[in-house]
Parts: structure tokens; sequence; C-alpha cells
């Protein structure tokens, strides 16, 4: 069923940011096509936003560690009539392995999910949206890729190639109405840090560090709406991001070795 509200593509839309997200775009009057692996999750998510706003909720399951997923997600909502007005990059995940111990299938999904899908999800809805003249696109990138280089995994240099990517293409597509945001989240109170496995290190860290996901969709949605291509959401992951850019590259590296959470 197509209506005349856009339509808002969520990804990891199951819980956390993904889930807060489907909330505050629902409330604003859009359709929504949620996606992740969990259907029991999506549907009832969908269930409840379609009740208390009166949008239409596509649930689609997919794993996007696939490489195949993308394409197929797209011609799934092709097949269905639907546009994809609003694409929210967000499904995300991290191993709590280090690099040399992790296997290989592991960050081959990493990078499938977080660098590959982002980036082909976005080239597959591009289009669309620059011939309507209009599109936001919200990648999630992370306050890590603002952070020392560490010797820890992938994760900050996926991060901070989907900052990077996310600025170069809001260059390119600005002309045509078409936004594009690195949301750049620090702590969020989300299943994140149990999947990792480090809750426990989580917990330790001062309540002022953390934020609550509806705060923090609220600022990257109303930053790519004002056409702001990098959203670093609150008064202290700002303070932060702004005093790790001025570090000389020799002290980031004597820094992320000291912040190292495999070092030995």
């Amino acid at each position: 069923m197509t209506t005349t509200r856009p339509n808002a593509l969520v990804t990891g839309a199951s819980a956390g940011i993904g889930a807060a997200f489907a909330e505050l775009l629902a409330a604003e009057g859009h359709d929504l096509i949620v996606v992740a692996r969990r259907a029991e999750r999506l549907e009832e998510l969908a269930e409840r936003l379609t009740a208390e706003h009166g949008i239409t909720c596509t649930v689609l399951t997919a794993d996007l560690t696939d490489p195949g997923a993308p394409e197929a997600l797209m011609t799934t909502i092709g097949e269905r009539g639907l546009t994809v007005d609003v694409l929210i990059n967000n499904a995300g995940m991290s191993s709590s392995t280090a690099f040399a111990d992790a296997p290989w299938s592991g960050l081959v999904g990493e990078i499938q999910l977080m660098v590959t899908a982002v980036t082909q999800l976005a080239h597959l809805v591009v289009p669309g949206m620059k011939e309507r003249g209009h599109g936001r696109i919200v990648n999630l990138s992370s306050l890590a890729a603002f952070a020392p280089p560490g010797e820890s995994l992938l994760y900050t240099g996926i991060k901070t190639y989907v900052l990077a990517m996310s600025q170069a293409l809001d260059m390119e597509l600005m002309p045509h109405g078409v936004h594009v945001t690195a949301l750049c989240p620090g702590f969020t109170h989300s299943e994140f840090h149990d999947v990792m496995g480090t809750r426990d290190s989580a917990s330790a860290l001062p309540s002022i560090l953390w934020q609550q996901p509806e705060a923090v969709v609220r600022e990257g949605w109303d930053a790519v709406n004002k056409g702001k291509p990098v959203c670093v959401p609150g008064a202290v992951n700002k303070v932060i991001s702004h005093a790790m850019r001025p570090v000389p590259f020799r002290a980031q590296y004597v820094l992320g070795r000291s912040l190292n959470p495999f070092k030995h």
C-alpha cells in the first residue's frame, strides 16, 4: 500500500538508536520500512507505531552482513511500489575480540555491515532522491571516529570511513536537495554493549558521558534537516571531539596505545 507520506528506511530498527529513529519519524508522519534480523521485535515495533501514529510500517527481515542483502532489500522495496525518501543507516556491530585473534569471517561481517552495506544502500537510494529533488540520509558513525588511533579491531577505522564518506556524499548531493549527515554519538544507552560483551566496563563510566537514544536521534534528525554534514550529539561529546582534533599524531598514537583494551 502506498500513501502520500514520505517513506523512511531504518536499518537496525529493532532496538536502541534504530528504534528511536523509527519512533521519531513515525511521530513526524513518515511511513516506515524497518529492517533488522529479528522479525519478532520488528513486528512488535510496527504494530505499536501503526496504532499510535496511523502510519504504514513495512517489516523486512535481512542480515546485512550478507553481501547480497542490500540489493535484495531494495528490490523487495521496489516490488512493493515504495520509494525511499529517508535512509537511516543504523545497523552496526563490533567484536570484543582483538583483531589478531578474531576469525576472518567475523571481520568480514563487520566490514560488510558497516562499510559496504552502508555505502551500497546509499548508492541504491540516491538516484531516486536526486530525481525527486529531496532526500535525507543519516549514517551512524561514532565519537570514536575522532579518537586517537588504537590497536583494537576495525571499529574506529570503519567509523572514520563513515564520517568521511558522509561528508563527501553530502557535498556532492547538496545541490540536488539531498542532505547527508554522519551522526557521531558517544556512549548511548542501548543493547550495543551487551552484544559486544563490554557492559561491565561501560557501566563503570561516569553517568555524564551517557545519552539516551532519543536525545541522540533528535539531534541527528535536526542536523540532517539543517544541512549539517556532521553531528556530534551532546555537549560533553562535542567538547571531547573538539579536544581530540588538535592532538599531534604522535601524541594520538601514545594515547591510543594507553586506551587500548587489548594491550597486554
